[in-house]
């Protein structure tokens, strides 16, 4: 894994308009995420088990 080129995809639920977010995964310990339609605009940084928690969280609050 590398932090040099971080390898970026976009949520299945993309269709929606373009409304989304982008994530890489393979940027050990952290999860960066950026808006899809300003991408220059830089990105946050996640702790991977606070991104985990937040995932797990919207996915229990969409059941």
């Amino acid at each position: 894994m590398t932090t040099d080129n971080p390898q970026w995809f976009t949520s299945s639920y993309s269709n929606n308009g373009g409304q989304c977010i982008e994530v890489a995964t393979n940027i050990p310990g952290t999860v960066p995420v950026r808006d899809t339609k300003n991408r220059d605009a830089g990105t946050l940084t996640f702790r991977t088990n606070s991104w985990s928690a937040f995932v797990q969280f919207t996915s229990d609050q969409s059941a």
